[in-house]
C-alpha cells in the first residue's frame, strides 16, 4: 500500500525563523515537536545524518539535513514501514513561510492494517499539534488550534493505559526480583 501524507502551515515569519524551529528538533530546546503531549522525538546524535532514534514505536535514521531548510528521516520501524518523513521550509516572501511535513512510504505486511487503523490517525494529530507549536512560536498565537477527534482520543487513552500498565508491571517485577534475592528458590526432591 502506497502512502503519501502531507501537512503544511503558512506561518507569518521569515524562512530563517521557521528554519530555526526545524533545527531545534530533538534538541534540548525543541520548539517544533509536540513533546508535551506526544512521545518526545529522541535522536542519538541530533539532526546529524546517520543519527538514529524516533518517537515511541516509530523508529528512523536521519538521512539528510540542510540546516534551516530540510530534514529527512528514513523509517527503520515499525516493521512494514518502508519510506521516509521530512520537514521542509518554503519561503513565500520576506514575512511568510510554509512549513511542510511529508510522509511517503510503502506499508507492507501488518503495516497495511496498522497504518490506516492506528498510526495514520495519531500521525495526523501529532503533526497538526507540531504545526500549532510552530505557529505559536512564530506569532504568539494559533488561529485555529488542532482538535483531536474522538477516535484519536480513544487511541491515545488506550496507548496511555497500556504504557502505564507496562510501567507498573515493570516496577512490580523489579520489586519481586529484588525480594527474591538471597532466597533458596528450589529445594532438591520437592
Amino acid at each position: 500500500m502506497a502512502v503519501l501524507n502531507v501537512h503544511e502551515r503558512l506561518l507569518r515569519a521569515g524562512a530563517s525563523e521557521v528554519g530555526a524551529l526545524l533545527d531545534s528538533l530533538a534538541g534540548p530546546a525543541d520548539r517544533l515537536w509536540p513533546h508535551d503531549t506526544w512521545p518526545a522525538m529522541i535522536l542519538s546524535d541530533g539532526l546529524t545524518p546517520g543519527s538514529a532514534g524516533g518517537h515511541a514505536p516509530v523508529r528512523y535514521v536521519v538521512d539528510a539535513h540542510v540546516p534551516g531548510r530540510w530534514v529527512r528521516f528514513r523509517f527503520t520501524g515499525p516493521r512494514g514501514f518502508h519510506g521516509f518523513h521530512e520537514y521542509t521550509v518554503h519561503p513565500v516572501d520576506a514575512d511568510r513561510t510554509v512549513l511542510r511535513h511529508t510522509l511517503t512510504m510503502k506499508a507492507r505486511g501488518a503495516a497495511r492494517l496498522s497504518w490506516p487503523l492506528c498510526y495514520r490517525w495519531c500521525h495526523d494529530a501529532a503533526l497538526e499539534d507540531s504545526l500549532d507549536r510552530a505557529e505559536l512560536a512564530c506569532s504568539g498565537t494559533v488561529a485555529r488550534p488542532a482538535r483531536w477527534n474522538p477516535y484519536v482520543r480513544l487511541l491515545f487513552a488506550l496507548v496511555s493505559a497500556g504504557m502505564a500498565l507496562s510501567a507498573r508491571c515493570g516496577r512490580l517485577r523489579g520489586r519481586s526480583e529484588s525480594q527474591g534475592r538471597g532466597r533458596v528458590s528450589h529445594s532438591p526432591g520437592r
